[in-house]
């Protein structure tokens, strides 16, 4: 299996890209009346990556926020214990403070500054309780999704970072098939995907689930893979695979995997999925809204008799997760250059059946591109040379 190299990005490509995060951040906050926006982040596995967006900084442990007024520079704050964890020299934000208490620190910024309205990226999900302790409430504005939809269309340089990513996801789900043999534990076939993520830079920045079931039918649950169960040579495997590479964009690939016959609604719920797939490219083009997207690629599955069990799918970025997702409930025009990730969860009438794999995709004006190169179909270990 071929190396991808990392992505060089020099000094001048760094300085750009950094002063362009800041101004799309500034001119969104600028638009809503705001005076600065805080952006927090933490350790948990997809909420690191706005920290890293924003200020070049990876998170190692603990949380930091990122401070980020309209009219001066940005600052970096740590609580103090997390001093001497992480690079903070790989940074591009050189003011940082390193705060007992971050939020008391915070708050005595917003007061000095004078500040009447300060946008807060991550209050309800991210920010530690001891600090939002320490802040003027009346002050704060939640600003999700404002945050998420100002970084939502990638640069060329942000582009290339998504690809290396997804070739670095697929890798993964290579290895994984070329591992599988009845009998390894469900646990041991994940282990040898983490090996490939973590060898080819993703650190950490993974998330990893199983769906499985006997008999070529997987069941809907998401379960983290079990370190006892072992595999037999007909159970339907779909790992959902999802990383993060060097660049620190997350992508979702995956394909199901079945030694054995996949059962007959597997294989209906598969013909659905090649329809949604041909619906995708075309639905999904800039100036659709996520709501009529989600509602052209739920048509096969829904036509057919089955519910869906999750989002259709949603924007991804530097946190896994991103306003907006592709569902019902979000009337957001898509623009050229955003990258959504699929993901129908199928779940046949008696629950006993689901299908669900995920690829990566990347908005353009007159459709989309799947970014995977993988086949859209049951991947059978036993077929390969």
């Amino acid at each position: 299996m071929q190396y991808h190299r990392p992505v060089s990005v020099n000094e001048s490509e760094r300085v750009n890209e950094s002063e362009r995060r800041f101004r799309l951040i500034r001119e969104a906050a600028e638009r809503d009346g705001l005076d600065a926006v805080l952006v927090c982040a933490s350790e948990y596995t997809g909420f690191e990556g706005a920290m890293f967006y924003l200020s070049g900084f990876r998170i190692l442990h603990r949380y930091a926020y990122v401070l980020l007024p309209l009219d001066e520079p940005p600052t970096n704050i740590f609580p103090g214990e997390g001093r001497w964890v992480g690079d903070h020299g790989e940074g591009w934000v050189a003011d940082r403070v390193f705060a007992e208490t971050p939020g008391r620190f915070i708050a005595q910024r917003i007061s000095e500054r004078g500040w009447k309205r300060v946008g807060v990226y991550g209050m309800d999900l991210v920010m530690t309780v001891r600090d939002y302790e320490q802040l003027p409430h009346e002050r704060l504005v939640r600003w999700d999704e404002q945050f998420d939809l100002a970084r939502a269309v990638k640069s060329q340089a942000e582009l290339e970072s998504v690809r290396e990513s997804v070739a670095i996801n697929e890798a993964g789900v290579l290895a994984v098939v070329e591992a599988w043999q009845p009998g390894i534990t469900e646990a041991e076939l994940m282990a040898v995907a983490e090996q490939t993520f973590v060898s080819r830079g993703t650190r950490r920045l993974t998330m990893d689930m199983v769906l499985t079931g006997p008999h070529g039918a997987a069941l809907p649950e998401m379960r983290l893979p079990d370190e006892q169960r072992r595999i037999a040579a007909d159970d339907m495997l779909i790992y959902g695979l999802e990383v993060a590479g060097p660049g620190g964009h997350w992508v979702e690939v995956s394909r199901p995997i079945c030694g054995g016959d996949p059962s007959d609604e597997s294989k209906r719920m598969m013909e659905a999925y090649h329809e949604y797939h041909e619906i995708c490219a075309k639905a999904m083009h800039a100036g659709a809204t996520a709501r009529e997207v989600h509602r052209a690629v739920a048509k096969p599955f829904l036509d057919r008799g089955w519910k869906l069990g999750h989002v259709t799918g949603h924007s991804i970025g530097m946190t896994m997760i991103e306003h907006p997702r592709i569902g019902d409930a979000f009337d957001v025009p898509l623009r050229e250059d955003m990258v959504c990730s699929m993901h129908p969860h199928v779940i046949s009438d008696d629950e006993r059946t689901c299908l669900y794999f995920q690829d990566t995709w990347h908005v353009r004006v007159d459709g989309a591109v799947r970014l995977s190169t993988l086949p859209v179909q049951f991947i059978d270990p036993t077929s390969l040379p």
